[in-house]
């Protein structure tokens, strides 16, 4: 047999990942809709659901009326079938989220971390516990999990983290989790979590060719073209907040100078805040909010540099990747951007040549700060859909 050359088998996980996919992205459906949209003959549909519902995958929802006919019968994918995890390792938290199969939330926990201060073994400490806390309020087992993802705040590369910015050169984070579980892991940078979130279920969806960027305390992208995260050689695609945008510009705390995180994101918007003179509160949240709302001198002067500054980057990132759709998103991004984004947006067709800024919209993302762990914990929920609803054989994934 030519190695290349597909078997029976092959044919039918490539029929069962059609038809769940079809089900899960725009479910519930009746055989007769799934043959429709998925290519598939009635027979070989039926064939597929009947093993997706003997494997408790895919169960009956209902029936519709049909055109003249019997009622049809609507299936969709078992929501209990399995759980699924997302953690956000965010700047100042550990967020852990358990979800059933169809993404419906059924525990959160979430933990502090001190801003700047990123202990690798103190960050699998927070993921264990939460893992366990979580399970347990949602009376499930290990045994029950189909996968954790996990959001960093750095790249990941062959279960090594590199998070300049946190003080992470290579941490083995996958090697140190297995160390307590043994459910399968998914790992990737944030900003690639919250954007396949969006695409999924947010201002995304549709979408082939978007940026999503995601602007905490740091900054970062993640690129989406024809409906596929690009990644680059080590999966380093998407450092937006790391372009420079001034030329021996203000410190980055990459060590940089004029990098765009030290303009809009949070910590170097409540610096510049701080240095101008204005009223900064105990966390870089609640100073975002008061300067946000504030119409003081300070204030306006920050606002306008950090439309300026984010506008010319967005600029850059429609000339660079000629998206159909720009998205601001990260809780920063979403304060900030909620006041602003008329401001950006003007900025951005200064910066963009023409065509490509009438083909793009900019807007807000639509699922919030809780959008990384959203996104994290559809990593297993992919896999599983690509694999026609097997469980993996393996128990480590990364994204690297």
């Amino acid at each position: 047999m030519h190695r290349g050359k597909l078997t029976v088998r092959d044919l039918r996980a490539g029929n069962r990942a059609r038809v769940l996919r079809a089900l899960y992205l725009d479910g519930p459906r009746s055989r007769h809709e799934l043959a429709e949209v998925t290519g598939l003959s009635q027979g070989a549909v039926s064939n597929v659901t009947g093993e997706l519902i003997a494997d408790g995958v895919v169960v009956e929802a209902g029936h519709v009326d049909s055109d003249g006919g019997r009622p049809r019968v609507l299936l969709r994918v078992n929501p209990r079938h399995a759980v699924v995890v997302g953690v956000d390792v965010g700047e100042t938290h550990v967020l852990v989220e358990a979800f059933d199969l169809t993404l419906r939330r059924l525990a959160t926990t979430k933990f502090a971390l001190r801003p700047g201060n990123h202990p690798a073994d103190e960050v699998v400490r927070w993921i264990h516990a939460g893992l366990r806390r979580c399970l347990t309020e949602c009376g499930a087992g290990q045994g029950n999990v189909l996968g954790v993802g996990i959001g960093l705040p750095g790249l990941v590369e062959h279960g090594l983290v590199y998070g300049q910015t946190v003080g992470w050169d290579g941490v083995p984070l996958e090697r140190m989790l297995r160390a307590d579980t043994d459910v399968p892991l998914h790992l990737d940078n944030g900003a690639n979590t919250a954007g396949q979130a969006e695409l999924w279920f947010g201002a995304g969806c549709g979408i082939d060719d978007a940026v999503i960027t995601l602007i905490g305390s740091g900054v970062g992208a993640s690129v989406i073209a024809d409906g596929v995260p690009y990644r680059g050689t080590s999966g380093g695609a998407g450092e937006w907040g790391h372009t420079t945008v001034a030329l021996d510009g203000r410190k980055c705390r990459c060590g940089a100078l004029g990098c765009l995180e030290a303009y809009i994101g949070a910590k170097g918007v409540v610096d510049r805040y701080r240095a101008l003179g204005g009223t900064v509160a105990a966390d870089e949240e609640a100073t975002l909010r008061s300067l946000v709302a504030s119409d003081t001198a300070p204030a306006r002067q920050v606002l306008r540099e950090v439309a300026r500054h984010a506008g010319i980057g967005i600029g850059s990132l429609i000339n660079l990747f000629n998206p159909e759709r720009v998205l601001v998103g990260g809780w920063a991004g979403l304060l900030l951007g909620s006041r602003l984004l008329p401001e950006i947006r003007e900025e951005a067709a200064r910066h963009a040549l023409r065509r490509p800024f009438a083909q793009a919209s900019i807007a807000l993302c639509e699922l919030g700060p809780e959008s990384v762990a959203l996104g994290a914990a559809t990593l297993p929920v992919a896999e599983f859909l690509a694999a026609g609803g097997a469980r993996p054989v393996a128990p480590i994934r990364t994204a690297g």
